[in-house]
């Protein structure tokens, strides 16, 4: 028997499993809702993908332009490579729509654009424009407001008046469309088997605006010039860019991000260590019981050593204000003057009586208290008896 009392629990190990058992449900919890929260992220990045994207129908993709171009006979291909792109290049004629692409340098944006016979920058910018319409330049935003193609080229002519967003500047010899602030919202440019324009597709192709003005039947004529549309998609994962700037962690000693995450795994334990443990409620056990009718007494003995009598008299009027009210089946709310005029016309006594009683009288001796006291009485057993007077009968 005793050996066995030697290996029985004591309440330290119960309590101590407890807490490493809750610290245990705690990490649980906390990896589960990452886990969680990390697929609900992943579902929406998939649904709403990168601006311009043909996969996504979000309001900044362009599914909805790929769908009306594959029904229109055009065979769109996606590609997220330059590998890829080049094979689907290596065909027949294509279009190549390539939004902007920092990650790739001159020379990497110039080889893949050989192969295609069209080249829409859906996306332009400072660079694109010179690579492949020399002498233009971004020019700003336009009014928002829609216009007319006002050239020659027959896509835009056909496809009536937009509302451009970025606007450019053209350089010479080059077809300008869509002249608003100053700027134009298309340009086009001649190039060897084909053309290369530039457009802002974001305020135009994407799902959002789509439908908007002549944008759809611009977007065909533009992109859909050629049996083969490839969509490029350029990632960062395709750069052929040399590194940049050195990271702080290439900046510092080898030792320097190992001693801050072991600080960092110090910090956590010593918080867990010393932090604060909330256990169950403890019932604590007291010395002696004090009965209720000795407290009331020994708080009376104190009001009459400090001879206070008027918060004496606070006290007992509150409790017959509490009592009456219920008696009278007033709210909780109810106020002292509303108390009074109820038990008033209940009890058919002197409305300012009444009031006198619990309210206005200022008793400045023991003698007055102890009247009071009794009238107090008296008024309860009056009311009492004008809302129950069955049982004072009996």
């Amino acid at each position: 028997m005793t050996a066995l009392q030697d290996h029985a629990p004591t309440p330290v190990a119960d309590t101590r499993r407890r807490r490493v058992t809750g610290w245990i449900v705690i990490a649980v919890v906390l990896v589960g809702v990452g886990i969680v929260g990390s697929l609900l992220a992943g579902i929406g990045q998939w649904n709403q993908r990168d601006v311009l994207d043909p996969e996504s129908a979000g309001p900044n993709g362009t599914r909805a332009l790929a769908e009306i171009l594959r029904e229109h006979g055009v065979d769109v291909v996606v590609v997220r490579d330059r590998a890829a792109a080049q094979a689907a290049l290596a065909g027949d004629a294509a279009t190549l729509a390539l939004p902007d692409a920092p990650y790739l340098s001159d020379e990497a944006v110039t080889a893949l654009t050989d192969a295609a016979a069209d080249v829409a920058l859906i996306d332009p910018r400072a660079r694109t424009l010179r690579l492949f319409l020399p002498g233009s330049s971004t020019y700003g935003v336009g009014p928002g407001s829609v216009v007319d193609p006002a050239c020659e080229l027959a896509d835009a002519d056909r496809a009536g008046g937009v509302a451009p967003g970025a606007i450019y500047e053209p350089g010479a010899q080059m077809t300008a469309c869509y002249p608003t602030g100053g700027g134009y919202g298309l340009l086009a440019a001649e190039r060897p088997g084909g053309r290369s324009i530039a457009v802002d597709g974001r305020a135009l192709f994407t799902n959002e605006h789509l439908a908007e003005d002549g944008n759809a039947a611009l977007a065909v004529n533009l992109l859909g010039r050629h049996p083969t549309l490839v969509w490029y998609m350029p990632d960062i994962a395709d750069s052929d860019l040399s590194a940049g700037d050195p990271t702080l962690g290439e900046l510092t000693p080898p030792w320097v991000s190992p001693v801050i995450m072991l600080l960092l795994v110090a910090g956590i334990a010593a918080a867990i260590w010393r932090g604060r443990r909330f256990g169950p409620l403890v019932v604590e056990r007291l010395p002696v019981t004090v009965r209720a009718a000795e407290t009331t007494e020994g708080r009376a003995r104190l009001y009459a050593h400090a001879r206070d009598a008027l918060h004496a008299a606070d006290q007992l009027r509150i409790g017959s204000l509490g009592r009456l009210g219920r008696l009278l089946g007033l709210g909780p709310s109810a106020s002292a003057e509303e108390i009074a005029d109820a038990a008033a016309a209940r009890g058919r006594i002197d409305r300012g009586a009444v009031r006198g009683i619990l309210i206005d009288e200022l008793p400045r001796t023991d003698a007055e208290l102890v009247a009071l006291a009794q009238r107090l009485r008296a008024l309860e057993e009056a009311v009492h008896t004008a809302v129950r007077p069955e049982r004072n009968t009996r």
